[in-house]
């Protein structure tokens, strides 16, 4: 809290991370300190009239859905209508996404047709406490069905495991010209999408696309269990590839999994047995990944970006997801931590 610094300056996911971890820890701690945070900076991005600087729906990034997860506990504190309308200007954004011929939402207007993993949770778990809280659900089919497309379109049978990219139209160079997928697993992706469906499922009733959705969810962690490292309890870069000398034990996408597997038992999606492994992977973070340089304490081993197409062209190939940057203290990877401790505390309350 003492030294951040917004991640860029217009409104985004990354900064968003934080704040979600930040509340995580003020629910289940009740310290005011965490909420002051995110309200302080949340205002900061704000005009007076409740719209939010610097964001632009046209833009049609799904991932600058994400930040505005924050905005309802800071409209329930206050019932300031500001959040509300902050709130409705995310809204509008989901109101008209660009949606390929399935009616899934594209990642991004630069990408047509093509969905990502990361999408689900830049914009699902905000969708999904609108329609409980303004909506009166009218829209969770919408919300499944986006899941459900992800699930048939790329997940793969043999491993369980989910790749990272899907193209729809096929013309990507990344994308299978047969199934339309990219070409590898990729750990923070998959750590987004179990975060995107238990972040769902707990805002959900009882019902029988829970259900489906519980069943999607503990498939995928059962296949992440099994590329769980022995000897860290945590998942490489690449997952399936550990035996490339060039692939590397990933935190962030480790701490999400770990994050969606302590509160997948918590919820009681998951089986029991899985909460030591996990807790295994947490605590060699704190041992081994958690290091200090100058009196400053710093989160290691974050891949710092990794995509899909653009300029210059990310081809999606194993090697491709080994050449990008590892920068400590990335707030992917620092936001994932906030959370994943928060679960920890929740566990040992």
């Amino acid at each position: 809290m003492k030294e951040f610094k917004f991640y860029k300056e217009s409104w985004n996911y990354e900064d968003g991370c934080i704040y979600i971890g930040m509340e995580d820890l003020y629910n289940v701690t009740g310290d005011r300190k965490y909420y002051n945070f995110i309200k302080g900076n949340i205002d900061k991005r704000l005009n007076d009239d409740g719209t939010i600087k610097n964001f632009s729906i046209k833009e049609y990034n799904i991932d600058n859905i994400c930040s505005g997860r924050v905005l309802y506990t800071l409209y329930d504190e206050t019932e300031e209508e500001k959040y509300r309308k902050a709130i409705e200007e995310s809204y509008d954004q989901i109101r008209t996404h660009p949606r390929n011929r399935e009616q899934s939402f594209w990642h991004k207007k630069i990408y047509p047709d093509q969905v990502w993993l990361d999408g689900l949770y830049m914009a699902l778990p905000f969708y999904t406490e609108y329609e409980k809280r303004f909506d009166e659900n009218n829209n969770l089919k919408d919300i499944f069905l986006q899941f459900v497309n992800v699930e048939k379109n790329m997940k793969d049978p043999a491993t369980g495991l989910y790749y990272h990219g899907y193209d729809e139209s096929r013309k990507e160079k990344w994308a299978d010209d047969i199934t339309g997928r990219s070409g590898n697993f990729w750990s923070r992706a998959m750590g987004w999408y179990v975060m995107a469906l238990i972040d769902v499922i707990e805002k959900l009733g009882i019902n029988e696309d829970r259900r489906r959705l519980e069943k999607i969810f503990s498939e995928a962690i059962d296949a992440l269990m099994k590329f769980q490292d022995e000897k860290s309890g945590l998942w490489y870069q690449v997952i399936d590839k550990k035996d490339n000398p060039k692939n590397y034990l990933e935190t962030s996408g480790s701490l999400m999994i770990i994050y969606s597997v302590l509160k997948g038992c918590r919820l009681g999606v998951l089986k029991k047995d899985y909460i030591e492994r996990v807790e295994k992977g947490f605590d060699e973070i704190e041992k081994n990944y958690l290091k200090e340089k100058d009196g400053e304490i710093y989160l290691d081993n974050i891949c710092g970006v990794a995509g899909l197409g653009n300029t210059p062209y990310r081809d999606g190939t194993e090697e491709y997801y080994y050449s990008e940057r590892i920068i400590p203290n990335d707030y992917k990877g620092v936001g994932a931590f906030l959370m994943a401790y928060s679960e920890i505390i929740e566990k040992n309350k």
